[in-house]
C-alpha cells in the first residue's frame, strides 16, 4: 500500500532494508531483485566464457567513466594512509577513507550520469557506497560484494549500461572493483565480515570464482585439477579472475592450500569448469543469498525491487561450454515500469545444494532449463527471464 501511495504521488520507492526477520527471506527469494540478480550473474557467465581478462574488449564511454570513478576512490587511499596503532586488524584510518568516499561519490555520480538518468543517482549511490565494507567494524565480506552486484545490475536495468557492455562490466568494472577491494583489505587490515567470512570458500569474495570459472568453461588452457599449481598461478593470474583469486589467497595465507581453503581444494576433483560454475552458483544461492545475517543488510529500491515476480517465473542457468551468441540474442534491456506489480503467491525455490565433489553439480536444476538471459519489460517491471535452451559442458559448433 505504501508503495502504491508513493507511485500515485509521483515519488520513487523508498530505498530501504526490507529483510527484517527470517520470514522475509522467502519474500526475498521470490522478489524481482533476487531473480534479476541470478539472471545477471548467469547471463554474464554465458557472455564471458572463453574471454581472458587481458583480452581486448569493447569499452563504451560510460564504462570508461565508471573506471575513472575507481581511480578517484583509489587516490583517497593515498590521502588516508594507515595509522600506527597497536591492534593488528581494523586500522582506523579506514574510517577516514570511508567518510571521504561517502562525501565524494555523489559528486562523481552526478558528473557521469546522463541528465535523463539522474533520477537513479540516490539508489545507485546507496548500492555503491555499501560496496566497500563497514566503517564501524572495519570489515568486508560477501554482503558488500553483493551490494556492488546490485550496482552493476541496476546500471543495466536503468539502461545506463547497454547490452554491448555486459562483457566489459565484468572483466573491466568488476575486476577494477575487486582490485580496489583487495587494496582496502590489505591497506587497512580489514577483517572478514561474519564469523566464517565467505562461508568457508574465501574470506572476502565469492562472485569472481563464479565468473572466473565461466571464463575457463571454453578453451581452458588447463584442467581444474591444476589451478593450485604454482606454475599455473604465475602464468594465468592476470588472465582469469579465478586464478587471480587463488593467487591472492596464496599471498595472504600460509600453510597447505587444502588446510586453509578446503572448499576450493575440493574443486580440483570436479571434472570440468562448467560443472564447477554450476556448483558455485548453487553454493552462492544457499550459503550467501539464503543467509539472513547477509541479506538483512541489503538495500532495495526501484531498480532492485523487493516486489514479487509473477507466478511461475523461473530462475536462469548459465549456458556454459557453448560459444556465446551475439549480444542482441543474449540480453535485451528493458526499462523499469513504475507501476507496482500485484502481489502473487509463489512457492519458494527448492533449496540449493552446496558445492561438493560428491554431487553431480553439472546437472540442470529443476527450477529452470534456460540458459541465456533476457531482460524484458513486462506489465509490472523489467525482469530477467531466460529462454529455454538446455545445457551442456562440451563446446558446441553454434
Amino acid at each position: 500500500m505504501a508503495s502504491a501511495i508513493h507511485q500515485a504521488a509521483g515519488k520513487l520507492p523508498a530505498i530501504a532494508k526490507r529483510v527484517q526477520n527470517l520470514g522475509d527471506m522467502g519474500v526475498w527469494q521470490r522478489s524481482r531483485a533476487f531473480h534479476d540478480l541470478i539472471g545477471y550473474i548467469n547471463g554474464t557467465s554465458t557472455a564471458i566464457q572463453g574471454i581472458k581478462t587481458t583480452d581486448e574488449i569493447f569499452e563504451s564511454e560510460m564504462v570508461k567513466k565508471l573506471l575513472r570513478l575507481f581511480d578517484a576512490l583509489e587516490k583517497l587511499v593515498e590521502q588516508n594512509p594507515p595509522l600506527e596503532q597497536p591492534q593488528r586488524f581494523g586500522n582506523k584510518a579506514y574510517r577516514d577513507w570511508a567518510q571521504a568516499m561517502r562525501e565524494l561519490l555523489p559528486e562523481l555520480l552526478e558528473q557521469l550520469l546522463p541528465d535523463d538518468k539522474k533520477r537513479y543517482q540516490v539508489e545507485l549511490g546507496q548500492y555503491l557506497t555499501e560496496s566497500f565494507g563497514n566503517a564501524t567494524r572495519i570489515d568486508y565480506g560477501t554482503g558488500h560484494e553483493l551490494s556492488f552486484l546490485f550496482f552493476l545490475c541496476s546500471l543495466f536495468k536503468a539502461e545506463i549500461l547497454q547490452e554491448k557492455d555486459i562483457v566489459s562490466a565484468a572483466l573491466r568494472l568488476f575486476n577494477r572493483y575487486l582490485e580496489l577491494a583487495r587494496q582496502l583489505q590489505r591497506t587497512y587490515n580489514m577483517e572478514p565480515a561474519g564469523s566464517q567470512g565467505v562461508w568457508s570458500l574465501d574470506d572476502f569474495q565469492f562472485v569472481p570464482f563464479i565468473w572466473g570459472s565461466a571464463q575457463l568453461a571454453v578453451k581452458s588452457p588447463f584442467d581444474p585439477s591444476k589451478f593450485v599449481d604454482e606454475e599455473i598461478i604465475t602464468q594465468y593470474k592476470d588472465h582469469f579472475m579465478f586464478i587471480s583469486c587463488i593467487d591472492y589467497i596464496c599471498k595472504v595465507k600460509t600453510g597447505h592450500f587444502g588446510e586453509h581453503s578446503n572448499q576450493l581444494w575440493s574443486i580440483t576433483d570436479v571434472p570440468s569448469w562448467a560443472k564447477i560454475n554450476a556448483g558455485l552458483v548453487k553454493m552462492y544461492q544457499k550459503e550467501i543469498l539464503s543467509k539472513f545475517p547477509v541479506i538483512q543488510h541489503v538495500y532495495f529500491g526501484e531498480l532492485m525491487a523487493f516486489e514479487p515476480v509473477s507466478s511461475g517465473t523461473t530462475l536462469s542457468n548459465a549456458r556454459l561450454g557453448h560459444v556465446a551468441p551475439p549480444p542482441s540474442k543474449r540480453i535485451c534491456i528493458g526499462t523499469p515500469n513504475l507501476v507496482p506489480p500485484v502481489p502473487v503467491a509463489s512457492a519458494p525455490p527448492p533449496p540449493a545444494e552446496s558445492l561438493s565433489i560428491e554431487l553431480n553439480v553439472g546437472d540442470s536444476s529443476s527450477e529452470s532449463s534456460d540458459n541465456s538471459v533476457v531482460l524484458r519489460p513486462s506489465t509490472s517491471s523489467a525482469s530477467l527471464v531466460a529462454a529455454s535452451e538446455g545445457s551442456g559442458d562440451k563446446l558446441s559448433k553454434e
